[in-house]
């Protein structure tokens, strides 16, 4: 025989997990899901079975705690998911707390057998099954009735053709040395990672038979809609990195805002690359990102904004506040201070979706950092990468700023585990010069693309920035010095 059984697959209706499952459950599975309390396994159940269960596909919950149903449900109802018409029609739930303390593991389940048989349902759950095998015999018989208990569970759970999820708070090694890992066809482990003051919720996929699922752990957070999941997934290549495909060498150029730096690109920024703009505080990045996403209303691209310490309250750029007023540019931002990369990407690429936005601006790293949960912020790199090449994905043009430690007087040394991450590089930096304090611009690199390498002096004015339309009469000019003045007789 040539055919294959086809398995198959049930969406779970969680935000990413059915990415980590490898397109959603299998329909008539066994699964686990375990971790430690507070992690969110019984609203993980939750959310898939309001998700899942109808009139035609109806779901029964086991609850072995010592409290009645009411009061889990209480908590339950405060999440969006949450249908209370399907109580009672599509799901039951069934307190199984009084056949446990009769401590014998058959009653308990002839009692599961008699209302899976009574309610047909097509989704089973039982909260919690660690529960069930602690309230066992001790010693050698009472091993030996969890043995047969779990086996006979297992077999029975496949005879009904429902799918099914077993709940338990389960270390690493008890999952390991449990006889129910034997019969269970996929398992989900949570957990709560604990790093100086932060705390992560990441979901792992143990185990999950015949599909490829994917490996890793992956963070999640629970908020008022349940969980939501950031699978740790770039986006798949883009259409002209396919072979055969041709590639646009002339990108359209698009205007940044400022016409000095616009003929300093050559005509402005390539449509669709990241431009790095780095330097010390006070040289105007900000004002440049603003006016970035200025040109781009002008010419009908609306964009977003993701702003950190300058809070939309806190906004003083009148124009930039006002087009952020109109709906014209979205904006990004958090009071969080344990992010992680995966979160931030979302925010974005939804803000993005929502009011098609072609341009963003992050508005910067240095503040970036101090949202991210101490393990993102140990690798920095991997984290703007990521959000970068979601961006790239989308073929939004995007600004990032960057600031520098004033001290620093050698570019080279200035933020080189960031710079090769985006297509352009602009640098701001200050000098001395006869007595004043001047600000400088130069392109260091555009990807692909030929740009002017002129110095050119640049001033902050009521305007914006107003870039000379010649190149700075000065040579070696490094932060805080210069090295010499070319006089201007």
């Amino acid at each position: 025989m040539s055919d294959k059984v086809s398995l198959g697959k049930l969406a779970t209706g969680v935000p990413g997990l059915d990415i980590l499952l490898g397109g959603g459950l299998n329909e008539f599975s066994f699964n686990l899901i375990t971790g430690a309390p507070g992690c969110g396994k019984t609203t993980l159940a939750h959310q898939i079975m309001f998700s899942l269960a109808t009139t035609e596909r109806r779901a029964l919950f086991f609850t072995v705690l010592g409290e009645p149903p009411l009061k889990m449900l209480r908590y339950q109802q405060q999440y969006s998911f949450f249908d209370m018409e399907k109580v009672g029609t599509a799901i039951r739930y069934v307190n199984l707390a009084a056949d446990l303390r009769a401590g014998d593991f058959s009653g308990v389940l002839e009692r599961i057998t008699k209302e899976v048989e009574d309610f047909a349902p097509s989704l089973v759950f039982v909260d919690s099954f660690r529960s069930v095998i602690q309230t066992g015999k001790p010693g050698i018989e009472g091993m030996s009735d969890l043995q047969y208990f779990v086996q006979e569970l297992g077999t029975r759970m496949t005879s009904w053709m429902a799918t099914t999820f077993l709940i338990g708070e389960y270390q690493k090694s008890e999952i390991e040395a449990n006889p129910i890992m034997t019969v269970a066809d996929g398992t989900l482990a949570l957990s709560q990672n604990h790093d100086q003051n932060a705390v992560v919720r990441k979901i792992r996929v143990v185990k999950m038979r015949g599909q490829a699922h994917m490996a890793g752990s992956h963070t999640f957070r629970i908020t008022d809609a349940g969980l939501r999941i950031y699978p740790r997934l770039l986006p798949p290549l883009a259409s002209d990195h396919r072979a055969g495909m041709e590639v646009d060498r002339e990108p359209r150029r698009i205007p940044t805002g400022i016409p000095g730096l616009d003929e300093l690109l050559h005509g402005g920024l390539p449509q669709g690359h990241s431009l790095l703009a780095l330097g010390p505080t006070g040289c105007g990045k900000t004002i440049m990102g603003s006016k970035f996403l200025q040109a781009g209303v002008e010419r009908g691209e609306n964009g977003v904004i993701m702003l950190f310490e300058k809070g939309t309250s806190r906004l003083r750029n009148a124009e930039l506040a006002a087009m952020v007023q109109s709906g014209r540019v979205g904006v990004v931002e958090t009071r969080y201070i344990d992010m992680t990369a995966e979160e931030f990407e979302d925010d974005l690429l939804v803000a993005i979706d929502r009011i098609g936005a072609r341009r963003v601006v992050i508005d910067s790293l240095s503040e970036f950092s101090l949202y991210l949960a101490p393990e993102c912020r140990r690798d920095l790199r991997e984290a703007v990468f990521r959000i970068l090449t979601s961006l790239a994905k989308k073929g939004v043009t995007v600004l990032v700023t960057v600031g520098l430690d004033d001290r620093s007087l050698d570019m080279n040394s200035a933020r080189a585990d960031l710079a090769y991450l985006t297509d352009a590089l602009v640098a701001m930096r200050y000098a001395e010069v006869d007595g004043h304090v001047k600000r400088y611009m130069s392109v260091v690199k555009v990807r692909g693309s030929d740009h002017s390498h002129d110095l050119r002096e640049y001033r902050i004015t009521d305007e914006g920035i107003e870039v000379d339309a010649l190149p700075a009469p000065v040579s070696g000019v490094m932060y805080g010095r210069v090295d010499s003045v070319i006089s201007a007789d």
